[in-house]
């Protein structure tokens, strides 16, 4: 969900006697050049931005400057009177970093290896026992209003007979004059930021945002850019790159000396990078300034322009007695680049329309192209390897209770800046705007629509329970949710109604549970739930269904067992980066299709089973925001562990069975540069003790049993066996894997963009004493289960088409048998 453009590097504003500015470009192709070497010949020096622009003052008199860029000549110009603003044009030579493959060790390569080989002497992180600081920061999004026209067009609406029909067009008459006078959106935060023991945590201390009296956590702990110049994978608004110097970035990156410049009065070589790749995702490319002595960083500037140009920077001082160059400034800055999609970043608060024509330089500018995002971070108050004991070390970020009711006393103290008119406007409209259309209570609502809810009054109703089909209850229609803050805020009533069109049964449940603990979020609570659920199918209770429009797979299931159960439960996150649940469950069970289980000579048609089960999540990579409402994940990492353990309580409230259940699940995804992504599932379920089919496993098949596979076509599931039909294989345990591979989006037209996914699963399993279970033919996974396929999603709005095929010692004699047609269908809620 992510596409930013880097707005062009500003420069300070300073009441100087002499400023020149100006634009570097190529003489022949028109194309800016940023990263230039400017030099004036009174020595200050600086360098084009991304945009190819610069700014310099002095304090005295500047008769004339050079301009350098690698690949190309060196010019000078000479000052010229009542001149401010300077196009100048390079022409390029024979020595072009993008046409020269590096196979010798240059200066640059042998710099790059020194710096590399001494990252983990110079890196902070590394060489520092312990370091804490504050940061003040501030993100704004805006525009310049001098880059807009004001002007009022006329469009054409239709011609006809009659005449010319005009729209008059105020849009960027209306957008200039808002960004004459505020932001479109601005926060600020003050921070302090702890290491010890290899634990890096931030604490907001005071934290503001324009139009929110409670601010969005998620926009909050967005990432931006990565902490630390030394980290291996750099990130760049959420997306990670090979660092420019990690170990292996010699064979992903030229190099190119470019100068030996003055840092804090210690010599740094001036090195530019660029990442090798000539495909559309081009990798980063930038400026490392590289300490002489120490072959520290002492400042980096990193870039990537595509779909989004994006720049980061970081600067960096010298601590003597340390030996070492610490961060104590950040920048980052986003703008449009060229794209034909839409693009919504931070929840739809910034939106980049697309260029829909090809020749782009007609293309009337909109708003959107005006648009930066800047986030600024000063950090100061700096102490190094101090003893530090860092509270709750294992929340990446925590917000202090009173963080969000600081008074301005608080700001002025920390700002680097006192704040100007647009700013201070900022923060009184937006706050005026957001009481008059009562914007917090619209985001409240957008969360809990997009998480499958509708908020009424005290009562989120639950929009999974409106509508759904199986081929046991025909059409389900119901009505259910949960009670919200409004009614308590530590106590909870939930429940659902529900009727099926086909078997004429009311189903439904009712519960309440008490808060114990907010910043564990811990809940007590009971329920009592009288419904039908998929015989043998596999659950993990501490699993959130993600909400769906609909759910294809049970659609084709007839198999379902009724269950009248009476639970107990205490839910918890009180262990870190962990999500718990214990259940103490009674149930009455009673299969919905012919079945009996033959245990000790007696045949059970209905039984009763008494259980205690606990189920457990564990994100061991994923970082986590400890806020005044509790606790949120803000940085998905993979892998994730699943594990549940459901054990009968011998004869505990007329339980008829003993035995002993151990469930396991792990997911991981791998995101790739080039937008491509990985993902793996292994699953394992073992049963010990006497169990009903209903309570086993059937590895979650979805094909029909019918003569042709035309007949055959439904909808294909998320991860479930396409060529498997229902009830055709069970276990007691069982292994199943899967591998997805997703490539990107191919565009064949305008609204046709297929998404092709591969896939393959499979299984093993076994069944003891199969001969106990009566009424149903099946067979067991002894010899594995395979099939491989291959997914084309979002053909046409959403609708897609899957074909699978189903090989190996399972396969069917009819070579059609084997075979899965299903339609897929992805709904994209834009957020």
């Amino acid at each position: 969900m992510k596409q930013l453009l880097l707005l062009f590097f500003f420069t300070l504003s300073l009441q100087a006697q002499f400023q020149i500015n100006g634009i570097v470009k190529n003489a022949n192709s028109n194309e800016v050049l940023p990263f230039a070497s400017i030099t004036t010949d009174n020595g200050n020096y600086s360098i084009t931005d991304v945009d190819g622009k610069f700014s310099i003052t002095s304090s005295t008199a500047i008769s004339s400057f050079s301009v350098s860029y690698i690949g190309y000549s060196k010019t000078k110009i000479n000052i010229r009177k009542n001149t401010s603003f300077y196009n100048v044009s390079l022409t390029q030579s024979t020595d072009n970093l993008n046409e020269v493959v590096i196979n010798t060790e240059n200066a640059a390569i042998a710099i790059i290896k020194k710096t590399i080989a001494l990252k983990d002497n110079n890196n902070p992180q590394k060489r520092l026992k312990s370091f804490e600081f504050k940061t003040y920061n501030r993100l704004i999004v805006s525009a310049n209003p001098d880059s807009i026209s004001g002007q009022i067009d006329s469009i054409i609406v239709r011609k006809t007979r009659d005449g010319i029909y005009y729209k008059i067009d105020s849009t960027n008459y209306k957008f200039k004059n808002t960004v004459n006078k505020r932001h479109l959106f601005q926060t600020e935060k003050v921070s302090q930021f702890q290491f010890s023991g290899n634990k890096l945590k931030e604490t907001i201390l005071g934290t503001k945002m324009a139009g929110l009296k409670q601010p969005l956590y998620e926009i909050l702990a967005f990432n931006l850019q990565s902490f630390s110049i030394y980290e291996p994978k750099y990130e760049l608004f959420e997306t990670k790159y090979n660092s420019p110097i990690a170990d292996n970035s010699i064979t992903e990156y030229n190099y190119k000396l470019l100068d030996t410049v003055t840092i804090a009065g210690r010599n740094s070589y001036m090195i530019y990078f660029k990442n090798k790749k000539k495909s559309k995702a081009k990798g980063l490319e930038g400026i490392l300034y590289i300490d002489q002595n120490s072959f520290a960083i002492a400042k980096a500037i990193v870039r990537i322009r595509g779909l989004l140009d994006i720049s980061a920077y970081h600067d960096f001082e010298y601590f003597a007695d340390e030996n070492i160059w610490f961060p104590i400034h950040k920048n980052f800055q986003i703008i449009k680049g060229k794209n034909d999609d839409d693009i919504k970043i931070l929840g739809g608060t910034i939106q980049f329309d697309g260029d829909m024509e090809q020749d782009l330089s007609a293309r009337k500018k909109q708003p959107s192209d005006y648009i930066y995002l800047r986030s600024e971070s000063h950090n100061f108050d700096i102490q190094n390897n101090k003893s530090i004991q860092i509270p709750k070390p294992f929340y990446a970020v925590e917000i202090e209770k009173n963080a969000l009711n600081k008074d301005e006393t608080f700001w002025e103290t920390f700002r680097k800046d006192s704040i100007d008119f647009r700013t201070q406007k900022t923060y009184s409209e937006l706050d005026s705007i957001a009481v008059r259309k009562k914007i917090a209570n619209r985001v409240q609502f957008g969360k809990k629509i997009i998480n499958g809810y509708l908020p009424i009054a005290f009562f989120d109703l639950d929009m999974r329970k409106f509508f759904s089909y199986n081929n046991y209850e025909g059409f389900r229609l119901g009505l259910g949710g949960v009670t919200n803050e409004r009614l308590s805020k530590n106590f909870r009533i939930e429940g659902y109604y529900a009727y099926g069109t086909k078997d004429g049964i009311f189903k439904g449940s009712i519960g309440a549970a008490a808060k114990v603990n907010k910043e564990t979020n811990s809940w007590f609570g009971i329920s009592y739930t009288d419904d039908v659920r998929e015989i043998a199918s596999t659950s993990f209770s501490i699993e959130k269904k993600p909400f769906k429009i609909y759910d294809p797979r049970p659609i084709n299931i007839s198999t379902f067992y009724n269950y009248l159960s009476w639970k107990g439960y205490y839910e918890t996150k009180q262990i870190p980066k962990t999500e718990s649940i214990l259940e103490i469950t009674h149930s009455e069970i009673e299969p919905k299709f012919s079945y009996a289980y033959l245990k000790n000579n007696q045949l059970y048609t209905n039984y009763t089973m008494t259980t205690a089960m606990v189920s457990l999540q564990w994100s061991p990579f994923s970082d986590f925001m400890l806020t005044p409402t509790g606790r949120i994940e803000i940085e998905k990492r993979f892998p994730k562990f699943t594990f549940q353990y459901t054990q009968s309580l011998g004869r505990l409230w007329d339980n008829d069975f003993d035995f002993s259940k151990f469930d396991f699940k792990t997911e991981y995804e791998k995101k790739y540069l080039n937008g491509q992504k990985t993902a793996l599932l292994l699953q394992a379920g073992y049963v010990l003790g006497d169990v009903p089919l209903t309570h086993l496993y059937n590895t979650s098949p979805n094909n029909i049993t019918k003569e042709t596979i035309i007949q055959r076509i439904t909808f294909s599931g998320k991860n479930s066996f396409e060529t498997m039909f229902f009830n055709e294989f069970f276990s007691n345990k069982y292994a199943l894997f899967q591998f997805k591979h997703a490539f990107n989006r191919v565009t064949l037209f305008k609204k046709i963009k297929p998404s092709l996914v591969l896939v393959s699963r499979m299984a093993w399993g076994n069944l003891e004493r199969p001969e106990e279970h009566l009424g149903l033919n099946f067979k067991t996974l002894n010899n594995g289960f395979f099939e491989s396929g291959i997914e084309l999603n979002q053909i046409f709005n959403g609708l897609g088409l899957t074909t699978f095929f189903r090989y190996g010692p399972n396969q069917l004699p009819k070579f059609e048998d084997n075979i899965a047609i299903k339609l897929s269908y992805v709904l994209n809620l834009g957020f």
